[in-house]
């Protein structure tokens, strides 16, 4: 390996459960080793509970490389954001949420993302106050990719989102649930930077790869997701 290639294993949609019946440890021994840097696309958990979160930064402990993350739609859903996140963070991985970090020569610049949809099909603001709401936060998880993107300083750089920023890596998924899979502005915004890749999860029945429509590469990491590697992590050569 040169100074010139950074090597991320990237992996999402881990949704670690309370009851600790699945364990990542040997996964994230194995990324370590084959990697410079871990990279996990959110659903960190379940639910969103503390305790789930503990059981991750145990099983954290088998990774000997830089961890980054971005929070997903379950670790909101028990309304522990700040606790679930303080607890990550102060296990040393680097969550990102409208912020940017550079690790090995590469910016990873992170957020969740939201809904909102593809191409004519875009949720637009109009009608009820909660349709107004939904793309209000749309627009704002967008502002702050934005705000991270703008942090990177590397040649190399990767996006990390929760949230698909195209519809090719949502296919396989239900045509009538891609509003809820991502939005078109993460795609939109991504293009204006130009950078190296993109990461998500979020879409279980995916597709694998896909493409921007400014053409950056864009990959489905979610564990569930059939991957060319055959295993449920991807690794990127940056």
């Amino acid at each position: 390996m040169t100074d010139e290639i950074t090597r991320v294993a990237a992996i999402g949609d881990l949704h670690v459960q309370e009851d600790g019946s699945a364990s990542y440890r040997e996964i994230f021994a194995e990324m370590s080793q084959a990697a410079d840097v871990i990279v996990i696309t959110g659903d960190l958990t379940d639910l969103g509970k503390p305790a789930e979160a503990r059981l991750l930064v145990e099983e954290l402990r088998g990774s000997r490389v830089p961890v980054v993350a971005v929070l997903g739609n379950h670790d909101h859903q028990c309304n522990c954001v700040e606790e679930v996140s303080s607890i990550i963070r102060e296990a040393g991985v680097y969550l990102l949420d409208g912020t940017a970090v550079e690790l090995k020569g590469v910016t990873f610049a992170g957020v969740k993302g939201f809904v909102g949809g593809f191409g004519r099909h875009m949720l637009a603001s109009f009608g009820e106050a909660a349709i107004k709401s939904m793309v209000a936060e749309s627009l704002n998880e967008t502002i702050k990719l934005e705000n991270a993107l703008r942090q990177i300083r590397t040649p190399r750089s990767l996006a990390v989102l929760h949230y698909s920023p195209t519809a090719d890596t949502v296919m396989g998924e239900p045509e009538q649930i891609w509003p809820f899979l991502g939005s078109a502005r993460l795609g939109e915004t991504i293009d204006r930077y130009k950078v190296s890749a993109v990461v998500h999860g979020h879409a279980h029945h995916g597709t694998h790869e896909g493409r921007t429509v400014g053409g950056i590469p864009v990959y489905n990491v979610a564990r569930h997701i059939e991957k060319p590697q055959g295993k449920p992590y991807i690794i990127l050569e940056l």
